[in-house]
């Protein structure tokens, strides 16, 4: 190996181990939750790419963790943001964690892929820019991506909350 080689393997390792700690934090403040709420859940922590990812299940169904994810997500929106807080008063450092409860953002994933898809096929063959309805970073960052991967280039417009993406045509 060479030094550029093991300086780069050695960040990678830093890099793991410094998710893997975001993951326990934001476990350990997340069981915290479920105990106060009197909910059961079970914790499941992962590092997909660049960001830690943490997962509320549950066996008893899906009713119980519902009152964790609201109205289209809005609490667990509120939660992940809540859950990247207390990471980062542990750390110091802002986090990108992902929060999904009960499968919901899962779920939500492969719904906008598949519009970001049909808008993409849609651009193709009207040769028109496709405006889709507002949605969340989260939401514009999954169309964005199978708006990319069919092709096509998209771009995010207005202000929040109202931040829509553009689907444009090749």
């Amino acid at each position: 190996m060479t030094e550029g080689t093991t300086s780069a393997a050695a960040e990678g390792a830093d890099t793991l181990t410094r998710l893997e700690q975001e993951g326990d934090i934001a476990a350990d403040y997340l069981e915290g939750l479920l105990d106060i709420a009197d909910l059961d859940g079970d914790i499941d922590m992962d590092v997909e790419g660049d960001r830690a990812s943490v997962s509320i299940i549950s066996d008893a169904g899906s009713r119980d963790l519902q009152k964790l994810v609201g109205r289209d997500g809005e609490v667990l929106e509120a939660l992940q943001e809540l859950t990247r807080l207390a990471v980062h008063r542990e750390t110091g450092d802002r986090s990108r964690l992902m929060l999904d409860i009960g499968g919901y953002r899962a779920k939500k994933r492969t719904e906008l892929a598949e519009l970001g898809a049909k808008a993409a096929a849609e651009a193709k063959s009207t040769g028109s820019p496709v405006k889709l309805k507002p949605m969340t970073p989260f939401e514009r960052k999954v169309v964005h991506d199978a708006v990319k991967a069919a092709g096509l280039r998209s771009e995010s417009e207005g202000e929040e909350p109202q931040r829509f993406v553009v689907v444009l045509p090749a």
